[in-house]
């Protein structure tokens, strides 16, 4: 049975390594944490209160996020696809080993 799914390769020839996931992960989170906080001082000093602060920054930072990290998270979710890949076709190879194919 021939399976018709790519499999990435590397240059040579090899199973190509997929990418890191967590520098992304992190720079991403920071991302999310530097913005709500931002917005948070930006919020006190505009003379909210610490509790409204805090909330109304997390609701701010939400649609800012979304638009500013766009790239982060595009790469992140390539580098979570691209890991998803290498492990399914890792299984499938493992499946096929040990059906002695």
């Amino acid at each position: 049975m021939a399976d018709d799914t790519a499999v990435p390769g590397s240059p040579t020839g090899g199973p190509a390594v997929p990418p890191r996931v967590f520098p992304w992960l992190v720079m991403y989170t920071v991302g999310r944490l530097s913005i709500w906080a931002l917005l948070t001082l930006i919020l006190w000093m505009a003379g909210l209160d610490f509790f409204s602060g805090l909330l109304f920054g997390l609701l701010l930072s939400l649609p800012v996020a979304y638009v500013v990290l766009r790239p982060s998270r595009d790469r992140l979710t390539e580098a979570l696809a691209a890991r998803s890949m290498a492990r399914q076709a890792a299984k499938e190879d493992l499946r096929n080993r040990l059906s002695g194919e």
